[in-house]
């Protein structure tokens, strides 16, 4: 049995105006620092995105002070637990958006597309329709290096390369689905926030987001209908469903091992740096 104190991996997001990112930003450094914790969090005008790790006290004290901000008082955390620190240092960004789409009149504080929770979907799943009796078709809005990885069953895959490609693919796509219910998912349920409303918007007319995500769904009901495991842009590169570090990555290029430090950065193409040494 492991004697180490285990870390506290926290994922959060809100959409909220947040217009004192710049004054606000050096103040999550300072508390941050003190607290010892890695990680990075995103500050931009429509809101905040974070991915931090530290002991348990440090990480309720950092929850405890952001939630003190009366714009961040109900922001919603996704935890598991590692052995290790996964982050190599603290980063605090300044960004434009929260998760770039480069469609600004989409605005997830004015308004939600409708959400669907991980026992609702596994039960619709299970059944292979939706509470209406319209056929269930799960898509993935994530980046395809992200899909290789692990995916519900039977998942629309549109192999996109960034978010931003999204709004297109998926417009090209609409006449398919006419008639059936679609549930969009991604890790934490940040892009399905933009990606349902402008399905909403193009006319999609049963369309819903995963609450949370992948990693809400694998707290909740654990991997019912998903095959592989999470990709997460930390040093443990991937989570099982039972929220657990899936160590080694295989190569499906050359079948290289690819450990966990040797993820690429995650603006950087998932190339394995066996395959980019030839």
């Amino acid at each position: 049995m492991s004697t180490t104190t285990p870390i506290v991996n926290i994922a959060a997001y809100k959409f909220i105006s947040f217009d004192d990112t710049t004054e606000k930003r050096l103040q999550f450094q300072t508390v941050c620092h003190e607290l010892n914790l890695k990680g990075t969090i995103l500050l931009t005008p429509e809101g905040i995105n974070l991915f931090l790790a530290g002991v348990r006290a440090s990480i309720d004290r950092f929850l405890a002070w952001l939630r003190s901000d009366a714009r961040f008082a109900d922001i919603e955390v996704k935890e598991s637990l590692s052995d290790d620190q996964p982050f190599k240092r603290m980063l605090v960004k300044l960004k434009r958006e929260i998760i770039t789409m480069k469609m600004p009149l989409i605005q997830p504080e004015k308004g939600r597309a409708p959400a669907v929770d991980a026992q609702t979907l596994k039960r619709w799943l299970d059944e292979g329709h939706d509470d209406a009796g319209k056929p269930v078709v799960m898509m993935d809005t994530r980046n395809a290096f992200e899909v290789d990885v692990g995916t519900f069953d039977d998942t629309l895959d549109y192999r996109i390369e960034k978010f931003s490609d999204f709004p297109a693919v998926v417009a090209a796509h609409k006449d398919e689905l006419a008639g059936k219910t679609v549930v969009t998912f991604c890790t934490g349920g940040i892009r399905c926030e933009k990606a349902a409303i402008h399905m909403q918007n193009i006319g999609y007319d049963s369309v819903y987001q995963l609450e949370g995500g992948i990693l809400k769904y694998f707290e909740e009901v654990g991997g019912a209908h998903y095959h592989g495991d999470c990709f997460v842009f930390d040093q443990r590169t991937s989570l099982t469903p039972g929220l657990e570090p899936s160590g080694d990555l295989r190569c499906k290029t050359c079948d290289a091992v690819v450990k966990p430090h040797e993820q690429l950065p995650p603006d950087a193409p998932m190339v394995c740096p066996y395959c980019a040494a030839d």
